[in-house]
């Protein structure tokens, strides 16, 4: 049997070119989607030609009450097309990204942000908890905002470090099952994720490489495959860790 992930977020962006790396390697996926199904459709078909199984389910990370009912359809998902009842690996990627001055900065914003990088992330680890096989792992995508400042992500960031905190606990907490968690900080990378300003806006695009070490900023399959590595046996004993992968921005 194949091991299985489950990646939030995986209809575009990094959580695609995640799904795409770990299917490459032989694991089978199971992403959620916020609203684009058509999306979500294609990379299933996408995730097969690997010969490897895949199912995309609906989920509004930022509806915490939606989630018994997400976990109802994944159990039935798993037994149906799977043959199975558990995960071996977790990767928390869904979020929004909402650029604003701190002094701009609305309630209703960081309601937002928090309600999906933070509350629901938190508590959509806590109801998958006892899906997770013994000798799991857990992933939570962080941002290289967490450790470097750029005006406009203040609350982004915020949500972000308390999501790194929650990773060291998760590793505290959960080494009685052998299930090892850590953080995977991206720098800037070309994606649709923020309106796609890193991808689009050209000054910024470059500015951005002038101060990555690697003279370019990132591709969202440059997170996949760091991905694949800290999933993969050869980082077993990795564990409870902040690994920012950013091509060295801001040294």
């Amino acid at each position: 049997m194949n091991n299985l992930l489950l990646v939030t977020g995986g209809s575009r962006g990094l959580g695609r070119s995640a799904a795409l790396a770990l299917a490459k390697s032989g694991v089978d996926i199971v992403f959620t989607y916020h609203s684009q199904q058509d999306k979500a459709e294609q990379l299933v078909s996408e995730i097969r030609q690997f010969g490897v199984n895949a199912a995309a389910i609906q989920l509004d990370l930022a509806d915490s009450s939606s989630f018994p009912r997400f976990i109802s359809r994944l159990r039935t998902t798993l037994l149906q097309q799977f043959e199975r009842d558990s995960i071996n690996y977790l990767v928390n990627n869904a979020g929004i990204g909402i650029n604003n001055s701190f002094a701009e900065t609305t309630e209703q914003q960081f309601d937002q942000l928090m309600n999906v990088h933070l509350k629901g992330t938190f508590f959509l680890t806590q109801a998958l908890l006892p899906m997770i096989e013994t000798a799991g792992r857990i992933v939570n995508i962080s941002t290289g905002l967490t450790r470097f400042s750029m005006p406009g992500f203040c609350a982004y960031a915020m949500m972000k470090g308390g999501l790194e905190v929650m990773t060291r606990y998760l590793a505290a907490e959960l080494g009685y099952k052998q299930i090892r968690a850590n953080t995977l900080a991206p720098g800037a990378i070309e994606t649709d994720f923020g309106g796609g300003v890193v991808r689009d806006n050209v000054t910024l695009n470059q500015q951005l490489a002038q101060h990555t070490a690697l003279g370019r900023v990132g591709i969202a399959e440059d997170i996949g495959d760091a991905l694949s590595m800290l999933l993969s046996d050869q980082a077993s004993w990795v564990n409870g860790q902040r690994i920012e992968a950013s091509g060295g921005m801001f040294l």
